[in-house]
């Protein structure tokens, strides 16, 4: 078991005239032997945080650390990989040429297992552990469905004796009716192995499922956290509030927290442009308890909540937490 620690992470691309800050300190603690539910809409910046972990993504400022150290100092070119993480496509996460042993065995430590025999018995070890029979360790990727090559990535995960795994929007672009088994699948693994994981979802419902942990973005940053039922119970963001009122199969829809309803006196509107994020609270620009729709609420538009959130229960980044809306006079 062990913990992966976000301190202060952020990530940046382009120049410093066209840069765009996708993740902007974040700081997140994944707990040993845990599942971490990392839930917000597309552009949030989930899929950023995931790749800055695994090296796929230059991390700016900030550290990512796994039990004190920084990752960029842990992995060795055929050595033991203690973070893994499984990508959002099956189809193009696994070498078309390659077979589905070869694959596997490519992502073992160097010297871990006696010879090819060893390896061998560890690909049909891996393959039993994600239900997949043994013969399908000669087969070319192309030969399976887009459930039993996510079940291959998961196996090829594993195959590098991981401490923690993350796994990025892993169903999304699964049948609905896998998905559920996928999801029964990472349960059990994460429990049989006594794994860390860091789950990414847009989707709160599957969160829910799997997470012990859940922490929610927007626009770069994590603007609610906390044990996921008490957070899905009792939601203080209005974001938050907005991911539930979308997920209405949780049966808590707009009676979730506070009885603050949702969508009143705002039209649809897009998120802001990540390039050039609002002054003050970045949620403003849509919010139904912000500026918009009450009187009296202009430090929204000023003023960044973040100073303040580790006073808020479940460390709400809101300057208004659990408060009512108020009629524009």
């Amino acid at each position: 078991m062990s913990e992966l620690v976000f301190d202060a992470v952020s990530v940046e691309y382009g120049n410093r005239r066209a840069a765009m800050t996708a993740v902007d300190q974040v700081s997140l603690v994944v707990p040993s032997g845990q599942v971490l539910g990392l839930v917000g809409e597309s552009g949030s910046g989930k899929s950023t945080l995931a790749r800055a972990a695994v090296g796929l993504a230059p991390i700016t400022s900030g550290r990512v650390l796994l039990d004190g150290t920084d990752v960029r100092r842990l992995t060795r070119r055929g050595s033991r990989r203690p973070l893994q993480m499984v990508f959002q496509d099956p189809y193009s996460s696994l070498n078309p040429r390659m077979t589905i042993g070869q694959s596997i065995a490519e992502a073992m430590p160097r010297g871990a297992h006696d010879g090819a025999a060893g390896k061998r018995a560890e690909v049909v070890r891996l393959l039993e552990l994600v239900n997949l029979g043994p013969d399908r360790a000669d087969m070319l990727p192309g030969f399976l469905s887009g459930g039993q090559r996510q079940r291959v990535a998961l196996a090829r995960a594993l195959a590098g004796q991981p401490d923690v795994v993350i796994a990025d929007e892993i169903t999304s672009a699964l049948d609905v009716s896998v998905q559920g088994a996928v999801l029964n699948l990472v349960r059990a693994l994460q429990e049989q192995l006594n794994l860390s994981m860091l789950f990414i979802s847009h989707n709160l419902a599957v969160v829910r499922y799997v997470s012990d942990i859940i922490a929610v973005m927007y626009l770069g940053r994590v603007v609610e956290s906390g044990p996921t039922e008490a957070v899905l119970a009792d939601p203080q963001h209005p974001y938050t509030r907005e991911l539930l009122d979308a997920a209405r199969d949780l049966g808590v829809g707009n009676q979730a927290g506070a009885g603050i309803p949702l969508g009143q006196g705002i039209p649809d509107t897009e998120p802001a442009d990540p390039h050039h994020p609002p002054n003050g609270c970045r949620y403003h620009t849509r919010c139904p308890i912000g500026p918009l729709v009450s009187a009296g609420r202009d430090s929204c538009r000023t003023s960044d909540p973040h100073g303040n959130a580790a006073q808020h229960l479940h460390q709400a980044a809101c300057h208004f937490v659990g408060q009512p809306l108020q009629p524009v006079p």
